[in-house]
């Protein structure tokens, strides 16, 4: 088997069987993860740095861990790492120039877990810059493209890591989402993302995007894979007062008990809208037709304030990345503008110097919302819808146990089409931000492709942490359908 097929098929389950057994060590199957990079990321450009060196270091010391008796599934099996997600030692620059040349001084929480199962870290996967873009396109340092089809875009903001995954350069990833970017790209690439409640994951030493939306969650080829991920690096944080401290179902008790039978599966009539692609609506559709036939019971439900989700994402969103940003001044880490005249001089030269078009939008846009005279009339104000919107959320999971819905309104487009129309890409995020608002955790699988061959999502969507039941839908429809 070459190296290339070997990783394009192996899932986490697969790779620790096979380290369990002995039949692989890790330095072979990281040098192998590696060597599918080298022949691979000219064209898709998923990873923006891999250190081969520190990489097979970290393997090696898994396959002596091994060998003095040591086991679990993450043990000895590569990882790649979204690029704000910090891990001691390796670059961090949020895929922006303010950032370059920067090194993280600690380990993520997230990181520190999987490192204490044994994960080895192989590289740095590429992501719009500080995670403001449904596309990669945004990046400062490269347009990473969809391996389903490199003419087109695998997504957004976590576009390196479902390429990586997707295009056999990877085992596993973690990504982040904040109104969708994990769930976004594991749909236009072909894998699978989840993402978990608000709080189930711990936030620190993750570079902030927008406070209270941001989750870190995992991108792999299986449901099983995404079920071990989170196991790992779910629970509270005492560095971060955001999360819950409440002990961590089981989650892959919920992957191997799954079944759709007397499950009550919601269609919120919503999210099925005229402008949506017709073959992404006949791929849900079809998805529907495999759930109720495996004994799901369909319920229809209403989610009355979704018209007014997407202009309070980009009002809360834009607003928290104003004041996360503000850090980024050029006196304490970061680019530094040369010669500066004055204080002020320094940071409006190093910012402007630093941050992307698309960033600096943003910034523009939330110190607007947040500035005397506006507070109330755009923040506050969408503050309070915000709280609808999860009020409906509430009233739909008193009628059912899980939402279906798409992903997206179309399937991954070409590359250029949508990055000087800002607009039409916020409005690519319809179907998954009122799942961040809300705080749910919510699931994409692939559930078929278009006529050209391009991947096709459907979305899961469960109840604040209950991230079980999702698990068991997610598995449930995956066993149903055959995928």
């Amino acid at each position: 088997m070459s190296t290339s097929l070997l990783i394009e098929q192996m899932t986490i389950r697969e790779a620790s069987r096979l380290l369990s057994e002995k039949q692989v060590s890790s330095v072979e199957l990281t040098q192998a993860v590696l060597e599918s990079i080298r022949q691979k990321d000219g064209e898709i450009q998923a990873y923006l740095t891999v250190d081969e060196e520190k990489s097979l270091a970290r393997a090696r010391a898994a396959d002596e861990a091994r060998a003095n008796g040591a086991d679990g599934d993450l043990l000895g099996v590569p990882v790649a790492v979204k690029d704000l997600i910090n891990v001691q030692g390796d670059p961090c620059t949020c895929a922006s120039k303010i950032l370059s040349g920067y090194t993280s001084l600690y380990d993520a929480t997230v990181i520190a877990r999987l490192r204490k199962d044994g994960a080895v870290f192989t590289g740095r996967t590429n992501m719009d810059e500080f995670a403001m873009g449904s596309s990669t396109e945004h990046s400062a340092y490269q347009t990473t493209r969809n391996p389903k089809d490199l003419s087109r875009v695998p997504g957004g903001s976590s576009g390196g890591s479902a390429a990586a995954v997707a295009g056999g350069e990877a085992i596993a990833a973690l990504g982040t989402d904040t109104g969708g970017s994990v769930r976004q790209p594991a749909a236009f690439c072909g894998c699978v993302g989840v993402k978990p409640s608000y709080g189930r994951v711990s936030r620190y030493g993750v570079t902030a995007f927008a406070s209270s939306l941001d989750q870190v969650g995992p991108m792999t080829k299986t449901v099983e894979d995404a079920a071990i991920l989170l196991q790992s690096i779910a629970g509270h944080d005492p560095h971060d007062g955001t999360t819950l401290n409440e002990p961590v179902p089981d989650y892959l008790a919920a992957v191997r008990n799954a079944s759709l039978t007397g499950l009550r599966i919601g269609l919120p009539k919503e999210y099925y809208i005229d402008g949506t692609d017709p073959e992404v609506m006949a791929s849900i559709r079809k998805a529907i037709e495999t759930c109720e036939k495996a004994g799901a019971e369909i319920v229809d439900v209403t989610l009355p304030h979704t018209e007014y989700a997407i202009a309070v994402y980009y009002i809360v969103a834009t607003a928290e990345a104003s004041a996360n940003l503000a850090r980024f001044d050029g006196v304490r880490y970061g680019h530094r503008a040369a010669e500066p005249g004055s204080v002020f001089d320094l940071y409006a030269k190093s910012r402007a110097e630093g941050f992307g078009t698309e960033v600096k939008r943003r910034i523009i846009l939330g110190t607007y919302v947040l500035s005397s005279g506006y507070y109330d009339a755009y923040y506050g104000r969408a503050q309070k819808v915000r709280t609808l919107i999860r009020r409906d959320f509430e009233t739909a999971f008193g009628q059912c146990d899980v939402l279906l819905t798409p992903v997206a309104p179309t399937a991954a487009y070409r590359i250029g089409e949508a990055a000087n129309d800002p607009l039409k890409m916020y409005l690519g995020d319809v179907f998954t931000v009122p799942a961040s608002l809300a705080g749910l955790c919510g699931a994409s699988l692939p559930c078929g492709t278009t006529a050209a061959g391009l991947p096709i999502g459907v979305q899961f969507l469960a109840a604040p942490f209950r991230e079980e039941t999702l698990f068991r839908a997610s598995q449930g429809f995956v066993l149903a359908s055959g995928n």
